[in-house]
C-alpha cells in the first residue's frame, strides 16, 4: 500500500474512533486494527465509553444498553488503576455465521497485553473488537479485559 493511502486509512481510522466509521475491507491491514484498537482503548482511558459504545454496532447497542456497558468496563478497570505500559500481542479475524444480520460477518479483535498501576506484577489482556457492518464499515463491537 503507497504511503499516500496508508496516511489517509491513518486519518479515516483517527475519525472512526469519534463517528464509529472505519476503513474498507478492500484496504484493511493489521497495523490498521491495531491502532483502532488501541484508540477505542484511549477512549476507556480518558472516560469516553459512552463515546465509544454510541459508536459501536447496532448489535452490540442492542446486547447491552449503553449504562450497562459503561457500567460494566468501569468495574472491571477500577481495580486495576491506570494503564503503565500497553502493547499489542495478536490480530484475529473470525467469520461468524448467524441468523441475525446484525451480527454475522466478519470480524477483527485485538488483544493486547497491560501492566496496570494497581497490578505491577503482572499484565492483563485487553481484547477490542471490530465488526464489519453491511455498509462495508468497521466499527466496535467490544471490549473484555481479563
Amino acid at each position: 500500500m503507497n504511503r499516500m493511502m496508508r496516511l489517509l486509512l491513518a486519518a479515516t481510522l483517527l475519525w472512526s474512533s469519534w463517528t464509529g466509521l472505519a476503513a474498507a475491507q478492500e484496504i484493511l491491514e493489521a497495523s490498521d486494527m491495531v491502532r483502532g484498537g488501541m484508540q477505542a482503548i484511549q477512549m476507556i482511558d480518558q472516560g469516553k465509553v459512552g463515546e465509544l459504545w454510541d459508536g459501536a454496532t447496532a448489535a452490540a447497542r442492542k446486547r447491552v444498553t449503553r449504562a450497562d456497558f459503561m457500567g460494566q468496563v468501569a468495574k472491571s478497570r477500577a481495580p486495576f488503576g491506570l494503564p503503565q505500559q500497553r502493547t499489542w500481542v495478536a490480530v484475529n479475524r473470525q467469520v461468524v455465521a448467524d441468523a441475525d444480520a446484525d451480527t454475522a460477518g466478519q470480524y477483527v479483535s485485538v488483544e493486547y497485553e497491560t501492566r496496570f498501576a494497581n497490578k505491577p506484577e503482572g499484565t492483563l489482556r485487553e481484547l477490542v473488537s471490530f465488526h464489519l457492518d453491511r455498509d462495508r464499515t468497521w466499527r466496535f463491537s467490544g471490549y473484555v479485559l481479563r
